[in-house]
């Protein structure tokens, strides 16, 4: 049986305290944290680069449309990464320690199936 494929979506909450701690870095600090945190992304995406299906990244400003409209939204979600695995608990266990939760302010990343997704081994959708 192929492995399944799982959406991991990255949170931060701006008001929190991972964000209040960033915020109150100084440049040079934050520059100091950057030159750890992008090489360790870069290394996270080296060792798991087999299981990547689709890189993704980072997410930006929302509109949220319901039967009222259309209007501006603040969320928590940040970015988001589509991975192969063989199970749900293997795909979670790859972003235990990710930097963008050890080293940068995110708090938390979902991991979830994307079900009835059928997808060719470069992860292009099929049919």
């Amino acid at each position: 049986m192929a492995d399944g494929k799982y959406l991991a979506v990255f949170y931060s909450d701006k008001a929190g305290p991972k964000w209040q701690a960033w915020n109150a870095l100084s440049d040079t600090e934050r520059q100091s944290r950057d030159a750890v945190g992008l090489p360790a992304l870069e290394a996270w995406d080296e060792r798991h680069k087999d299981a990547i299906v689709h890189m993704g990244g980072p997410l930006g400003k929302t509109l949220r449309v319901t039967d009222a409209g259309t209007a501006k939204a603040v969320n928590e979600l940040t970015a988001f990464v589509v991975v192969r695995a063989p199970s749900l608990e293997a795909a979670a266990r790859m972003f235990e320690n990710h930097p963008h939760m050890s080293i940068f302010p995110c708090h938390a990343v979902d991991v979830m199936p994307l079900l009835g997704m059928e997808t060719d081994d470069e992860g292009r959708p099929r049919g």
